[in-house]
């Protein structure tokens, strides 16, 4: 198996101790890109950091995570749009977040806004955290950016009904750890989603899989999520290998 993992936050300070053996890892497991999605200010430097150290192998999003959204947003928006450069693949991740904090649903709404319309300005895709928020999300694309939005809904859990407005919009979904959870009904869903809308990925290092539940997550790990792909949709190892590694370059351009 060979595939790109499409979300995953190594710059975190839980790899402090193990990231080069970590990535040495990932690559042992045939993970060929990490790609990288920005948090906030203080993520960026780490995150540069990276990219700088493996080039061609870890890759560099640019955005505001929702949770990070606060009341002086425009003025962290602007530092951060300042750091979208040549090197950026994506805006992200983006999106909106009404399982920790209600209250800033209308700002994190604003923000997400003008971070869609730099990734159509700038032709990139988005990676999109639509937590507790899904159908909003896609209203607001439907709405406001329909047809000029491409980009992916990453840690898709959602229903086969999301996904069918998801692929109306042909944006991609990311699958990762939750796939591998006996009761997320994830499985179920999968084979309703176009194979070419599949993307895998791990969220390192949050939602570790099944075995690792509970414990750091990291690149490597996606050979869990890969190994139940299969299983729910009763595919050759190679020929899904080669499908979803086809579908990350399309989507992200590298």
């Amino acid at each position: 198996m060979v595939t790109i993992d499409t979300h995953a936050h190594i710059y975190a300070d839980q790899f402090d101790e193990d990231r080069a053996e970590m990535i040495n890892r990932a690559k042992d497991a045939g993970v060929s890109k990490i790609l990288l999605p920005n948090i906030d200010l203080e993520s960026i430097e780490g995150l540069n950091k990276l990219v700088e150290d493996y080039p061609d192998y870890c890759y560099k999003m640019m955005g505001l995570h929702p949770c990070s959204v606060e009341a002086n947003y425009k003025e962290v928006l602007e530092e951060i749009e300042s750091n979208i450069d040549s090197n950026t693949i994506a805006i992200g991740e983006i999106g909106i977040d009404l399982y920790w904090d209600k209250t800033t649903q209308g700002i994190q709404e604003e923000a997400f806004k003008i971070q869609c319309q730099w990734a159509i300005d700038r032709n990139l895709p988005v990676a999109i955290h639509s937590r507790e928020s899904t159908d909003l999300i896609i209203d607001i694309i439907e709405d406001n950016f329909k047809g000029d939005l491409q980009g992916v809904f990453h840690c898709f859990t959602g229903t086969k009904e999301q996904a069918a407005r998801i692929a109306d919009l042909n944006m991609y979904m990311g699958l990762g750890g939750v796939l591998t959870f006996k009761n997320s009904g994830l499985k179920d869903v999968v084979p309703h989603i176009p194979l070419e809308l599949l993307i895998l990925e791990t969220d390192s290092p949050y939602l570790a899989p099944t075995p690792y539940r509970g414990k750091r997550n990291e690149p490597a790990y996606v050979v869990e999520v890969f190994n139940h792909l299969c299983d729910a949709l009763s595919m050759d190892a190679q020929t899904l290998s080669t499908a979803l590694e086809a579908n990350s370059l399309k989507l992200f351009r590298i």
